[in-house]
């Protein structure tokens, strides 16, 4: 299990790299962790700025990236980032992005017509908006030749929100723009959100809490393991406290459950952990220690 610079990743046979749409200071750390305090900033200063915040606005960094997995002839594309042209209110950082994406997904070793799988951990905003692009004034699925893998539960859950006057339109619209055109063409795969073998080398296992059918992939290769973890946390103060929620989660006590799943599967398997947001290096390793966990990112 070897990396290849700060963005690209082996498991076995596997080739994993990182496809950045953005990487940002965004929120306010005190407002995401209300409960960090000076004493947290003065254990953790030596690794948090540059990369998973910054000092002068007291704003967390995170990466909104892609994974682009190779293996088996596969070119398989883990969550797909918020996309062009999508409108983000209340989010400035992300509204109506003009990205150079595909070129950079291109760059990584796929263009969009050689995507064989899109594989969404679950369906919020930031997970969803390169499935689809604006085409002649339609949404319409970027990648023409791959199937679409949704967790029914969230496939279920964002339709309900989406069709209810009062909550809709789901997750800022994205769900009509990113999702129903994906259903609508017939490109979905829905999955349980139970655990699931996909293929000879990545299971799908539950992860709900921070959607109700958010899911991991676990990859295994040559007796290699990784995990792509999607926001099971979106920054690495949570490793260190499991209990600190981000904000906006379906089911807080079930998020933190999750996480300590997932923390405990990292630590016990050895597992490469690629998750959605958090920082450089951008993928790392789980300790378990006495009553906790420590990562170990680069």
């Amino acid at each position: 299990m070897t990396s290849q610079g700060a963005s690209v990743f082996t498991v076995g046979q596997a080739t994993i790299t990182r496809v950045e749409e953005t990487y940002l200071p965004n929120y306010m750390l005190r407002d995401i962790f209300p409960d960090f305090g000076d004493a947290h900033l003065a254990e953790h200063k030596h690794w948090l700025a540059p990369h998973h915040y910054d000092a002068d606005t007291g704003q967390i960094k995170l990466s909104v990236h892609s994974w682009l997995l190779q293996i088996g002839g596969q070119k398989i594309l883990i969550d797909s980032c918020c996309g062009n042209n999508k409108v983000k209110p209340g989010r400035p950082f992300w509204n109506m992005l003009n990205i150079n994406y595909l070129e950079r997904l291109a760059a990584a070793g796929a263009r969009p017509e050689e995507i064989s799988l899109v594989m969404c951990t679950h369906l919020h905003h930031d997970h969803v908006g390169w499935n689809t692009q604006l085409r002649d004034g339609k949404w319409v699925p970027t990648f023409p030749n791959a199937r679409y893998v949704f967790s029914k539960p969230d496939v279920d859950y964002f339709s309900k929100v989406d069709a209810d006057p009062k909550e809709g339109p789901a997750e800022l619209g994205t769900f009509r723009e990113c999702v129903i055109p994906i259903l609508e063409h017939g490109r979905a795969d829905l999955v349980s959100g139970g655990a699931h073998r996909l293929n000879d080398f990545i299971e799908i296992d539950s992860a709900p809490g921070h959607s109700p059918g958010h899911v991991v992939f676990k990859l295994e290769s040559k007796g290699e393991r990784g995990v792509f973890i999607g926001d099971v946390w979106h920054h690495m103060l949570q490793i260190y406290y499991p209990d600190w929620n981000f904000p906006k989660n379906s089911d807080a006590a079930q998020a933190r459950v999750s996480r300590r799943k997932i923390l405990d599967y990292c630590a016990s398997s050895g597992a490469l952990v690629l998750p959605g947001h958090v920082g450089m290096p951008f993928a790392g390793h789980i300790e378990a220690t006495q009553g906790g966990y420590r990562p170990h990112f680069g």
